[in-house]
């Protein structure tokens, strides 16, 4: 698995993956549009990320054995951004076929890795109060919990869990 900086034409895949999953962010063409748009307005910056599987070439150049795609997939992504010194991660999502395989933690630690480099101080969230497997990963990853928003999201309504992680 490797992970890479998005790009527009990773689009419709973090399209698509974002509707297959529930609890992703509901978020528009326009919006992962605007992530890559370049127009004279200041926007805050924006880090895409997708996480892809890596083809394994064999001596003579081509697909080991048992690969069935000859280009990478794409098993997550997650978009942040910069607020002054710290990042907010906006959306993350895994394909539901890739959770519980480290996609998640490695696309997190690169975010990480980023911000520190730019300077950042700490990174921000909220989920869902019934994502448990969401809410343990960023235990995991040292998040912690600093807050509660009642009634942060609608369909359904539910109250929103904040965390926080220190990068410095």
């Amino acid at each position: 698995m490797r992970v890479r900086r998005a790009s527009g034409a990773d689009i419709p895949a973090m399209f698509d993956l974002g509707r297959q999953s529930p609890a992703a962010a509901d978020w528009s063409p326009q919006q992962y549009e605007s992530l890559f748009a370049s127009s004279g307005q200041r926007l805050p910056e924006h880090l895409a990320l997708v996480a892809e599987n890596e083809i394994v070439e064999d001596e003579s150049g081509l697909p080991s054995e048992g690969l069935v795609r000859a280009t990478p997939l794409i098993l997550g992504f997650l978009v942040a951004r910069r607020v002054d010194s710290e990042w907010e991660l906006e959306n993350i999502v895994v394909a539901e076929s890739d959770r519980r395989r480290g996609v998640g933690r490695f696309l997190l630690t690169q975010l990480a890795a980023h911000a520190q480099a730019a300077g950042g101080s700490a990174m921000f969230l909220e989920v869902r109060e019934s994502n448990g497997s969401a809410r343990a990963l960023y235990r995991k990853m040292g998040f912690e919990e600093t807050g509660l928003r009642k009634n942060y999201y609608a369909g359904p309504a539910e109250s929103a869990v904040l965390y926080r992680l220190r990068l410095s």
